[in-house]
């Protein structure tokens, strides 16, 4: 959510708040120095500048294309932990990273930031 710029949960107090500006921010820049290095004409098109400049649809599309690999990485360092329960066709997953298909679990894909 926070890649994609959808997490609408602001922080408790002002100094989360200032952190998750400053994320966002940094966000915003990496994401237009994508944009800036897009070289296919249709993708530039595509992704034209948003009025607003926080790329929106870029950051969905990119979320799409390396949310795999995201968590991947996120899950397999957590191999063990209680960040897994079961999931994955109804097996447990508590000592791997990925479910039996291969795919990492991603139950907390579309969980609200703050509830995680």
């Amino acid at each position: 959510d926070i890649i994609r710029g959808k997490d609408l949960f602001l922080g408790y107090n002002k100094g989360d708040q200032k952190e998750k500006a400053q994320l966002q921010n940094g966000l915003i820049e990496i994401f237009e120095k994508i944009h800036k290095n897009l070289v296919n004409p249709k993708a530039k098109e595509y992704y034209k500048e948003e009025k607003d400049k926080k790329f929106l649809k870029l950051r969905e599309d990119w979320w799409e294309a390396n949310r795999r690999e995201v968590w991947k990485a996120i899950t397999c360092d957590a191999a063990g932990g209680t960040y897994f329960r079961h999931t994955c066709y109804g097996g447990e997953t508590n000592s791997h990273c990925q479910c039996v298909s291969g795919d990492p679990p991603t139950y907390f894909d579309y969980v609200p930031q703050y509830l995680r």
